[in-house]
């Protein structure tokens, strides 16, 4: 009953107060012509079979993607060393040496002209000569002034590589051909089939990882990439401890003693115990017969969830012809309000990022490593690298991809580690010294389907500090709450496609507030390379990045006030009014940056302000039995 009448006052109040994916990577750069929107979204109850489908059609759009960046940054890069100035042998074997110093994809580089050859590198081994017959091919159709691709090839060793020949342009007989190893595109392949959940993730018993069922202890299996959808992980001898006092040292020298304790960390009064043989059901069977405490729970991981007239086109080789995403929300337009201001930082909570990536110098903070404390916060996955060129890689510098923002910080904190997977430990750690450091918006792109109290703590402390959290809704196809998408602190970011439709991967449900492009997103990729990514993780730091936008423009406004911004300002794309897909709708840049530049409190705001802690209440008591 209690429940009925909060929903029936819920509804009362808003009444009375509200009164005043088809694959865009074409040959060619040819860009799909968009098909009508649909009335609804695309259908969210699909079999296990249609939506394996889907996915793996989704990875290889991916892999597709990212092979034409490389072979187009390449391209480039081939133009640009040829108009150089470099008169002699010497001077042309150090142009190709510091090119390939920086891009160590690159194989075997041959300078030609005419009958001449000049050569950097070695060829790869191939039981079959594809390497030789493939360069001798290039050789030929430079000569000729031709531009050549080679069909994709592997080494003896598995490696991916093509062959590149691009002439110099009204110089026939001159040229560069390449050997481009392409390893980019299988470690796309095997990213992104965890990142939308096609393959079991994270592997049970490798990291001492079991799999419940979200929000419980009961047991479950992941066999399939589908089975993630149902499923929470957590360390099988870790347990999480709020005390409501601290206990003592000899207190805490009788807990070590009885579940066998190998280390314990802690923020404030919270404890992070892991055991050497007592499982975390007993431990926390332990702790509540006979300790006080405020919560006891497992130790979850989290994983990665990867032109009008008055606007301005940037000159990043691959933005026009590959980065649909930033057009589609009117982020030229936008730009035209502001660009950014390096006094906002942005934190990107991830797995690191290549720190020396050509497009993102100038952009990085000196972050930090929750992994690995004496290391730095480097990439060894790729996903926070492209998250933060998402963000943030260097506008209008010739190089590469442009990020939403031009001038914004960003801070890299590292949660996760070599797999993709981060404790609740790491995450709240990560949200609390990104806090502590100055970010005032943090991105999020992980998720669980389970509540952690402890997180919830790290999550609020930075809310109540005056931080835009923001997070990937989770790449399921499901409406089953993620966390932290799914706080009422965080807001929540599902993904959309090239046609302003529903991706296909992308969660949803009643705690969406908004939608951003998430389908085959063009960004930085370690190695000083470029990939394509799919997912809400790809999504999310475009929101990131728009709140970003705003508190540079505005920095008056508070968190709720951002938020607030970008919910008003979403393009209504689904059914009328808020919905379980779009949330509010998806970002516009343009009226978002808009809006924040008008924005002035007043009890207008009110009314939304209120409505939404009324659906936050209500919310809470849904299944209640009272």
């Amino acid at each position: 009953m209690r429940k009925k009448w909060v929903g029936i006052f819920a509804a009362l109040a808003v009444a009375a107060m509200l009164i005043p994916a088809i694959p865009f990577f074409l040959p060619k750069g040819t860009p799909p012509s968009p098909a009508p929107a649909p009335a609804v979204p695309r259908a969210a109850s699909l079999s296990g079979h249609q939506e394996k489908m889907r996915k793996l059609a989704d990875v290889n759009q991916d892999m597709k993607a990212t092979a034409f960046l490389c072979v187009t940054e390449c391209s480039k890069d081939f133009k640009n060393l040829l108009n150089t100035s470099a008169a002699t042998d010497q001077a042309k074997q150090l142009k190709l040496k510091s090119l390939m110093d920086g891009h160590h994809h690159m194989q075997q580089l041959t300078w030609i002209a005419g009958e001449r050859k000049l050569s950097k590198g070695s060829l790869p081994d191939t039981s079959n000569g594809l390497a030789q017959t493939y360069a001798a091919e290039g050789a030929k159709r430079v000569k000729a002034g031709q531009k050549y691709e080679s069909p994709a090839f592997t080494d003896n060793k598995g490696s991916r590589y093509i062959v590149l020949g691009v002439p110099k342009e009204n110089h026939k007989g001159v040229g560069i051909v390449g050997v481009i190893r392409q390893d980019i595109v299988t470690q796309v392949e095997r990213h992104q089939k965890r990142n939308l959940r096609l393959v079991p993730y994270p592997a049970e018993g490798r990291y001492r990882v079991e799999s419940v069922k979200p929000n419980s202890m009961e047991d479950t299996t992941v066999k399939t990439g589908e089975d993630n959808g149902n499923a929470s992980h957590y360390h099988t001898r870790e347990v999480v401890v709020h005390f409501k006092t601290d206990p003592s040292n000899s207190e805490m020298d009788k807990i070590q003693k009885h579940i066998h304790a190998v280390s314990v960390n802690h923020i404030g009064d919270v404890y992070i115990f892991r055991s050497s043989d007592v499982d975390a059901e007993d431990m926390m069977n332990y702790f509540r017969k006979t300790w006080k405490t405020e919560y006891v729970e497992p130790h979850y991981l989290y994983m990665t969830n990867a032109a009008a007239a008055d606007s301005f086109t940037p000159n990043d080789p691959l933005y026009s012809q590959y980065q649909w995403n930033l057009p589609s929300i009117e982020a030229e337009k936008g730009w035209k309000s502001t660009k950014g201001s390096d006094r906002v930082i942005v934190a990107v909570i991830d797995t690191g990022v290549q720190a020396d990536h050509p497009d993102l110098q100038g952009k990085l903070l000196k972050g930090t490593n929750f992994v690995n404390p004496d290391a730095a916060p480097d990439d060894d996955v790729g996903h926070g690298t492209h998250v933060s060129g998402i963000i943030g890689a260097d506008v209008n510098n010739g190089e590469g991809v442009a990020g939403l923002s031009w001038y914004n910080k960003i801070l890299p904190v590292k949660v996760l580690d070599s797999t993709g997977a981060g404790s609740t430990y790491s995450v709240a750690q990560g949200i609390i010294w990104a806090t502590d450091h100055g970010a005032k918006v943090i991105n999020m792109s992980l998720g669980n389907y389970a509540e952690a109290d402890f997180l919830h703590d790290a999550i609020k402390y930075a809310y109540e500090r005056d931080v835009v959290l923001i997070a990937a809704s989770g790449n399921d196809n499901t409406d089953r709450p993620g966390y932290p998408a799914a706080y009422p602190e965080v807001f929540a970011v599902a993904a959309t496609d090239a046609h302003h439709q529903k991706a296909s991967f992308s969660n949803y449900g009643n705690y969406i507030d908004v939608a951003a492009p998430g389908d085959s997103i063009a960004s930085t990729y370690p190695g000083g390379q470029y990939a394509a990514l799919s997912g809400t993780s790809m999504a999310s730091p475009h929101v990131a990045a728009l709140a970003g936008l705003i508190r540079s423009l505005n920095p008056a406004l508070t968190n709720e006030q951002v938020m607030d911004v970008m919910r008003q300002s979403a393009v209504d794309i689904g059914n009328d009014g808020k919905d379980d897909y779009y949330g509010y709708g998806e970002i516009d840049v343009a009226k978002a940056l808009k809006l924040a530049s008008d924005y002035t409190t007043t009890l207008l705001d009110y009314p939304s302000e209120v409505k939404r802690r009324l659906e936050a209440i209500k919310q809470q008591y849904d299944g209640e039995t009272l």
